[in-house]
């Protein structure tokens, strides 16, 4: 997000963030609402300037021309004060094609009224008192002067502004030249056109620049502003890390607390009482794996966090991977009194082979270890034209609210998990997924089961296919799933 600067109904200034777009369209956006900023205070000065004109001009020029010119440039400023109007109405925090398409539409207001200021010298020069002559060109030089300060955040309205009076000036005194006095004329005459076209040069070549200047200080900002905001959020995912590093540490302590504490009750106890060994060493053996168990968890984590270029990538076959886990965990289901099926789909994937495993398996130990009757479905399908690897179980499912939570390390779903494991798994499996760049997603309905698939690229698949979407879930395609007491 990018600074923009925007006015209070009282015309006070705040900056608030804006939509992310590209520098030079900001820079021209806030050059275009600075522009709008100080167009107001102008019109206030040019109203009290035509009333001082008129009071200083009545009764030593024409009273028809001076009317019809203060009429003229009364209208001109009050017609600036309804664009304004409309701009703050419409138009604040506006960026882009309408922003630009409303200065297209309105911006020829401000060089028609600098047309009829200039034009004020058809009606005093050489026809009004010397004195008030020069007040009212002191008038038109600073307006041009003023118009640097003012106009000159928007260059090319600020260019026709001041073209708009230079020109009205040098035909008032073209006029003079030609018609009035004719050529030649007075040398005073010529002399103050040539100091209006140098004045004039002047006055460009200063708009121009202190335009450039504040183009460069609102590029400076944009950059400072990207740079705070860069520097913001990596502090902020700084002090996020630190603050899961805690909390994993804490949860590793808590649930390494237990296992290391009940050897030192079985040790205690096999010290005292040697002749319960036979029914204190399996206890001992449990607790001593549960804590291997977390250790290697804990490593997997910190393996993948540290080493990400442990990845091999390599053709791995389908139809092997799942029968080795096949093999592997075949005789845990039969243990659990559940059944474990596979369906393959021969072909190829770009993989670790050791990773894939690693993470297939950590699935199909979470889905057998939550399922209690029933069985379990390994099988290889196409989702949406992605090959995806899939785990069916009929377990005791996932209600919606956790299904999110369930990838964070040590979650385990409140009054649902059971004895066995750290809420590690899935931790590993998300990690896993990330680092082999294979999307996981899952569906579940609570006391029905479970499905988790991983997408994956074929050898021969575009990888830039679209990911399958969460369609499946318990319930869908039963002609695969694990019939329940199977």
């Amino acid at each position: 997000m990018s600074p923009t600067s925007v006015n209070d109904a009282d015309g006070s200034v705040q900056t608030r963030s804006a939509p992310e777009i590209p520098r030079e369209a900001w820079v021209e956006m806030e050059l275009i609402h600075t522009f709008m900023r100080y167009a107001r205070p102008s019109l206030h000065a040019a109203l009290a300037l035509i009333v001082v004109i008129v009071m200083i001009l009545y009764g030593h020029v024409e009273p028809v021309g001076l009317w019809l010119w203060a009429a003229a440039v009364t209208a001109a400023t009050l017609a600036r004060f309804w664009v304004i109007g409309i701009y703050h109405r419409t138009m604040q925090g506006v960026s882009g094609a309408p922003l630009h398409a409303f200065m297209a539409r309105f911006a020829w207001i401000w060089p028609l009224s600098a047309v009829i200021w200039g034009s004020s010298m058809f009606v005093f020069f050489l026809k009004a008192p010397i004195y008030d002559q020069f007040i009212c060109m002191t008038v038109l030089v600073g307006m041009a002067g003023f118009a640097v300060g003012t106009f000159s955040s928007h260059l090319r309205c600020f260019s026709a502004y001041v073209n708009g009076l230079v020109a009205s000036v040098l035909a008032a005194l073209v006029y003079q030249l030609v018609v009035e006095r004719g050529i030649p004329s007075t040398f005073n005459t010529y002399g103050m056109v040539a100091l209006v076209l140098i004045y004039w040069a002047v006055i460009r070549i200063s708009g121009k620049r202190f335009h450039e200047v504040q183009r460069a200080n609102l590029a400076l900002q944009f950059d400072n502003s990207k740079l705070i905001t860069s520097l913001t959020e990596k502090s902020r995912a700084a002090l996020e890390a630190v603050e899961i590093k805690n909390r994993f540490i804490a949860s590793a302590a808590h649930d390494l607390r237990q296992p290391v504490h009940a050897l030192g009750l079985y040790a205690d106890w096999l010290a005292a009482e040697p002749q319960f060994v036979s029914q204190i060493a399996p206890k001992i053996v449990r607790s001593t794996r549960a804590v291997e168990d977390l250790f290697n968890s804990l490593f997997d984590l910190a393996g993948l966090d540290s080493d990400p270029s442990r990845v091999n990538l390599q053709d791995v076959d389908l139809a092997g991977l799942l029968q080795d886990l096949e093999v592997q965990y075949t005789p845990l289901a039969a243990e659990r009194g559940l059944r474990l099926r596979t369906r393959v789909v021969p072909g190829r994937v770009r993989s670790d082979p050791v990773l894939l495993k690693r993470l297939l398996g950590n699935l199909l130990s979470n889905a057998l270890r939550n399922t209690h009757q029933g069985g379990v479905l390994l099988a290889v399908r196409r989702r949406q034209g992605v090959r995806c690897i899939e785990i069916w179980d009929t377990g005791v499912g996932i209600a919606q609210t956790h299904q999110q939570a369930i990838f964070q390390e040590f979650y385990r779903i409140p009054q649902q998990g059971t004895e066995e494991g750290f809420g590690l798994g899935l931790a590993i499996v998300s990690r896993l997924s990330y680092v082999l760049n294979h999307p996981v997603g899952m569906s579940s309905r609570a006391g029905r089961g479970s499905v988790f698939w991983v997408a994956l690229t074929s050898p021969g698949d575009d990888a830039g296919g679209a990911s399958p979407a969460a369609t499946a879930g318990p319930g869908s395609g039963r002609d695969d799933w694990p019939a329940s007491g199977s």
